[in-house]
This record gives structure tokens, sequence and C-alpha cells, in this order.
């Protein structure tokens, strides 16, 4: 993590902040957080992860205190000041004060945190691993982007553990959801496959921008409800993320290999960097 955040409305040393220890949104994983792929110094799709991050902070009842175009602002500050012209960016909002625990009286009734960092090296072919029963589709809070994120973090480790790159989802229906932190596609017959969200994954941004550069491509792309018997008929399988793009898939649990980056994923990894670098030019 770089030496300096956003907190509130102070760029300040990590060291430097402080949080209420009886904060709802530390104790009980209360809030709602985006993680932003930084280029040249501006965050990415800004205005995606914004209207995602507001619209699960009225799923969970945070409010947001401060409008989309000051806190871009400042986030282009604080990269600025950490030197972080390449990189990612996490940008949260946390709730102070929710059932019985609350933040110091007199408080704001929510932080804004902001920290910058350099990319996490990913491999180019990742090997998953399939965790059974890990989303339910049917949850109240389902596809919510929030800070109580230890279970996905926990899977991600485990699979680490015992060498793969990431775990690979699946719901209470039996059906792929997303990785930990990547949403998931297959190729067959040319056509690209997604997990649909009412399998319970998440709206990923990089997932949203794919549709329309995939069909500027000639690709045609859709939403499907997928088992992982389905992975058998796979030509390629690749997973998007902010940090991630277009990132091929050698290998799923237990015995399933893939051409990683397979024909089409290079395709629509070209045609992704080309969308990001007409975005960079026209900011």
């Amino acid at each position: 993590m770089d030496p300096l955040i956003l907190h509130n409305d102070r760029i300040l040393p990590l060291a430097e902040a402080r949080l209420s220890p009886g904060q709802a949104g530390l104790l009980l994983g209360w809030g709602v957080f985006t993680t932003l792929r930084i280029y040249r110094g501006r965050p990415f799709e800004f205005h995606r992860h914004w209207e995602r991050m507001t619209r699960d902070a009225a799923r969970l009842d945070v409010e947001v205190p401060c409008g989309e175009d000051l806190v871009l602002s400042r986030i282009v500050e604080l990269a600025r000041a950490n030197r972080r012209v390449e990189g990612a960016g996490r940008v949260s909002f946390v709730k102070n004060y929710g059932g019985l625990w609350s933040g110091d009286p007199g408080g704001p009734v929510t932080d804004l945190l902001v920290f910058t960092r350099e990319l996490s090296a990913w491999p180019e072919s990742h090997r998953l691993l399939l965790q059974q029963n890990a989303a339910f589709s049917a949850g109240v809070l389902a596809g919510a982007k929030m800070l109580s994120w230890a279970q996905n973090t926990l899977l991600l480790e485990k699979a680490r553990a015992q060498g793969y790159d990431d775990a690979l989802l699946l719901n209470d229906r039996g059906e792929i959801t997303e990785c930990t932190s990547a949403n998931f596609f297959m190729i067959r017959a040319g056509e690209g496959l997604t997990p649909p969200l009412a399998s319970g994954c998440l709206p990923g941004v990089t997932r949203e921008v794919l549709f329309p550069i995939a069909a500027r491509a000639g690709i045609a792309l859709r939403e499907q409800a997928l088992m992982p018997a389905d992975l058998a008929s796979a030509d390629e399988v690749f997973i998007s993320s902010t940090t991630r793009e277009v990132a091929g898939v050698g290998f799923v649990s237990p015995d399933l290999r893939f051409a990683a980056p397979g024909a089409v994923t290079r395709k629509l990894e070209a045609a992704f960097r080309q969308y990001v670098e007409a975005n960079l030019g026209s900011a």
C-alpha cells in the first residue's frame, strides 16, 4: 500500500489515520467498496464504479456523504501525491453507526477511505480451484460488493496454498458464478458465455464493458447459466477484473486444461486495450 491515503477530506500518512474502534463498519463489515485500475494517474471507468458503489450503498443503508466529482478529483490528487501513475486504488465507504455498535459520538455518519498501491502480479494463464457452496444466489445482498469480504479472501488464500491462482465459486444450485474477485467466461464454438447476475455473481465493471467491446469485435457474448459439466465443452476460458483486465485460464480443477490465452481471448484482450487507450485519450 502507498504511504499516503485519503480519509474523508484529508490526504495524510497511513500511520496517522484514525478510525473509531466501535465503528459498525469495522466490527460488522458494514460498508461498500470498489477497486479501481489507475492508468496514467487516473481511475479507469470511474463513473461505472461510482454507480455500482452508490447502488450497493443504498441496498446496505450506507449514506454516501460526498459527490462523484469530488471523490474523483481527490483520487487523482492522492495518486499524484503517491506518485502512483500506474496501479490500483480502493475506495471504501465505512458506516459508523448501526445495530448495537457506533463510532465516536459526533463523528461522521460514514467514513470515506481511499488507498492506492502497485498492481498485483497475476499469471498470463490462471489455474482455478472449483469451490462448492461459495455463493448464495437468493441472498438479500447477493451481488453487492461490500466490506464483508472475509469469505472471498479466505477462499483465495486457500486456493493459493494448494497451488492455484484463484477459486472458481459455485452457488447453492451448483452453478458457476465467478472467481473471488473476477468474473468468469468461457468460449464455445466462437461464442462467449458468462453466468447471469441471477447466479449471485458481482456485476463487474470490466464484465460490463466487455459486452459492447465484444460486439464491435464480432464476438457474440451472452449470459447463460453454467454448470461445471459445461466446462468440458469449452474451447477457451478466461476471467475479467479491473486489475487483471482479460486473463486466460489454462486449468480448472480437477483435470480440465485449456490453451491460454486462446485466440478469442487474445482478440478480446486486444479490443479491451484499444478501448482503454481511447478512453484515456478522451479523458
